[in-house]
């Protein structure tokens, strides 16, 4: 059997290519400089997967922002505002277009806003997303997909490009007029994809990619119809070149028969999310048609269990016969860490729980060793499944009070005293607001400084005592400038905090943490998921010291700032042992524990941030009521032990909230902030529809862009909000918190949006 890697991790061991793309937009390092690391970071890819004898080895699964961007460019999809910037550069591939696209562009007299971004499915990693008008041409642009084939080539490596399928791109996409279906274009788009697949033939490619993860939605015959063309077309024009549709993250179901009448030579399909999808594909699998079997997990950390990967092996052998099987990680490895060896700290991750775990590298030596162990190597198989069983009898994994605290949990601890209506006066009288209270989503800018700080924390360098006192005066520098700004909600800073879930993870009894352990969650930006090895609980206050100190030097309310048990969760690599909704209540207690001490502080306003609710969805409409019901319960435990008086906020960003609005408003937080600038307040459309309650902060500032909105821009963006909804429940601030962000910038940015809520409110009155 072959073995088939559907992607590969593109930011580096040490985040090089974070730190390559920070320097050039910084103008600290050249462009020869940043080519230079990508493509040693590709070569180092490339070879890691053809040392451990992996047959399909993938390319152009490599970005220097986001796999969507670089497929709008290829297709020539560039929005029509760039077009003033395109017209100025000697080159449509010039880097300068691509990270404008989706940065934004604000010199040489052009303030171009960037694209919208939103997550990829159920993931944690951020997409941009493609742009269509009625008008839309498509042409190469890019051959970056042929430049990349041809590289790998150049090093002796025959690669398997990987490009995001035709229908999933549109699909994927947003149509920026009124009446146009993005799957009108496909005619339009396809001659482009054509092309670009005959250039790659023409270079030497044997095997494409085309990934088409739209086939685990619920998809209309309309759009089942789109499938049926495309690939006819493109079988027609490319009868010689071998195709393997790729589809990950949930099954196939209804669209199974779809994808095994399409006219390609291999079917990659997902065995971890679904590996009961098997029997149907075994059963319609035309002949000759291979089967890529999406055995080795891509989206957590924890060891293969190889007698159940054996298992649907062996089923699909006797099936359809060893030759037309490949084995493959279930989606690309995107999603994981880079090499577990780099974990060395034996103090940070015990070698006991260290054992549990695989990573990228270690997950390609797995689907080595599947193979070995079929050729009849035992002695691989006892040893792995010695690992497991010492996993699941570990005592460090299960607390029985912990499981019995939740099972003991009632609907009255998951309700507030009062409706909102009552609340909303309650907290009116309290807190003594304006009309559009400003505040902000609650991080500042993590200057070198800070980070240092933590580092030498870490390093012994300073005593925790001055660690103290540096972040003290971080927060009381915060504080008078917020003041300074005219700011009404003010935050600490969070200061203190590397990252919004490995802060808290860090202070939570189950959770372990790594060294290495960064993945990308857009651009530039890497995360370090904590691991949820076993049963979570609380034995200490993990913010309620910082949140007083910083409410003691200031009159205004200062909110207490808290990260959500789901989105804890998502957001974490999270124990496959037990069910997710188990797990969420867990954190949901520890949070809990924390709001009630907060409170009991005196912080009147308390922050639980839950972006990720709309990240955790399932694909599929049918499994939503039973996610959404364990979810909103979960946010409900964690903030309803507090009064009336206190007002609860929540966060949201970079989701699409229509089809879940009534389970927002469900969550009963008496301010939600989300994320609207990008989409220039599109999203509100799914509140004001709904006649949402409960007050909201329509974000007016694009925190993940480096340009500055100007107050006309912010006051428009709310002129709108306020056509939408009540100006008595609106709230003016960011779209997200503002670690990434540089001071001047946010200072300019947050004056701004302080002058926008003035000017409305002045407005307002004279109405």
């Amino acid at each position: 059997m072959q073995t088939n890697v559907l992607g590969y991790p593109r930011i580096g061991s040490q985040r090089e290519l974070k730190k390559a793309c920070e320097a050039y937009w910084a103008g600290k390092m050249s462009l020869e400089k940043l080519q230079l690391t990508a493509r040693q970071l590709r070569r180092q890819h490339w070879e890691t997967l053809q040392q451990a004898g992996i047959d399909l080895i993938p390319s152009n699964d490599f970005s220097l922002y986001d796999q969507v961007l670089d497929m709008c460019l290829m297709t020539g999809a560039v929005p029509a505002r760039f077009q003033p910037l395109l017209d100025k550069l000697v080159s449509a591939s010039s880097p300068e277009l691509y990270f404008a696209m989706a940065r934004g562009y604000q010199k040489n007299g052009l303030d171009i806003t960037a694209m919208e971004m939103t997550k990829w499915f159920d993931t944690n990693y951020h997409y941009l997303v493609p742009e269509f008008n009625a008008g839309q041409q498509f042409r190469v642009l890019s051959t970056k997909c042929v430049d990349e084939f041809k590289e790998a080539l150049a090093l002796g490596i025959t690669t398997k490009p990987v490009l995001l399928g035709p229908v999933s791109f549109l699909l994927l996409g947003k149509s920026k007029d009124t009446g146009l279906h993005t799957s009108q274009l496909l005619e339009q788009l396809l001659p482009v994809y054509i092309q670009l697949l005959q250039s790659l033939q023409q270079a030497g490619a044997t095997w494409v990619q085309l990934d088409e993860p739209c086939l685990v939605l619920d998809l209309t015959a309309g759009q089942q119809a789109l499938y049926r063309y495309a690939y006819t077309q493109i079988g027609k024009a490319l009868p010689s070149l071998q195709l393997m549709l790729a589809t990950y993250f949930g099954p196939l179901q209804e669209n199974t028969e779809l994808a095994l009448q399409l006219p390609v030579q291999a079917l990659h399909i997902d065995l971890v999310r679904a590996p009961e999808q098997l029997d149907a594909i075994l059963q319609g699998i035309p002949d000759g048609m291979l089967l890529s079997l999406g055995i080795v997990n891509g989206r957590n950390i924890w060891k293969n269990d190889y007698e159940r990967s054996l298992q649907l092996i062996r089923q699909a052998a006797a099936a359809i016969g060893e030759e037309r099987l490949l084995l493959a990680s279930s989606c690309s490895l995107l999603h994981t860490p880079y090499d577990l060896d780099l974990e060395t700290d034996e103090a940070v991750l015990t070698p006991h729980i260290k054992s549990w775990m695989a990573f990228a590298k270690q997950k390609v030596q797995e689907l080595a060793e599947l193979r070995q162990i079929l050729a009849g190597d035992n002695s691989l198989l006892e040893a792995n499944q010695a690992c497991l069983y010492e996993k699941s009898i570990a005592a460090i994994v299960h607390k029985p009070a912990v499981k019995a605290r939740v099972e003991a949990l009632t609907e009255a601890d998951a309700t507030r005293q009062h409706p909102f209506h009552i609340r909303q006066q309650a907290q009116e009288a309290l807190l003594q607001l304006p009309l559009f209270p400003t505040t902000t989503i609650g991080s500042f800018p993590q200057t070198a400084e800070i980070r240092q700080l933590r580092a030498r924390l870490k390093k012994g360098d300073i005593t925790p005592a001055e660690y103290e006192t540096a972040i003290r005066a971080a927060i009381a520098d915060a504080v008078k400038w917020q003041e300074g700004l005219g700011l009404d909600v003010l935050v600490h800073g969070e200061f203190e905090r590397n990252d919004m879930v490995e802060y808290f993870g860090e202070q939570l009894e189950g959770f372990v943490f790594t060294q290495n352990g960064w993945v990308q969650s857009y651009g530039s930006r890497c995360v370090k998921p904590p691991v949820i090895y076993g049963d979570v609980q609380r034995s200490q206050p993990m913010t309620v010291a910082w949140s007083s100190y910083a409410q003691s030097l200031t009159r205004k309310p200062m909110k207490g700032m808290l990260t959500g048990p789901v989105t804890i969760l998502q957001w974490s690599f999270v124990r496959d042992d037990q069910p997710r909704a188990d797990t969420t209540l867990q954190i949901a207690l520890a949070i809990r524990d924390e709001v009630a001490e907060l409170e009991k502080a005196g912080i009147q306003v308390i922050q639980v941030d839950e972006p990720a609710i709309r990240e955790g969805l399932p694909l599929r409409k049918a499994r939503w009521k039973a996610y959404l019901d364990w979810a909103v319960r979960a946010f409900r435990v964690s903030v309803s032990c507090v009064k009336d008086e206190t007002q609860v906020h929540t966060h949201m960003c970079y989701s699409e909230f229509n089809d879940i609005i009534d389970s927002i408003a469900a969550m009963d937080a008496d301010v939600i902030t989300i994320e609207t600038s990008r989409s220039q307040m599109e999203l509100l459309e799914a509140f004001a529809a709904f006649r949402y309650p409960n007050e909201i902060g329509p974000g007016v500032y694009d925190i993940h862009s480096p340009r500055v909105p100007t107050i006309t821009e912010m006051t428009e963006l709310l002129e709108k909000a306020a056509q939408l909804l009540p100006a008595r429940n609106i709230w003016v601030n960011p779209d997200c918190g503002l670690k990434t962000r540089k001071w001047p910038e946010t200072e300019q940015a947050l004056r701004n949006m302080v002058a926008a809520a003035q000017e409305m409110r002045a407005n307002v009155l004279a109405e």
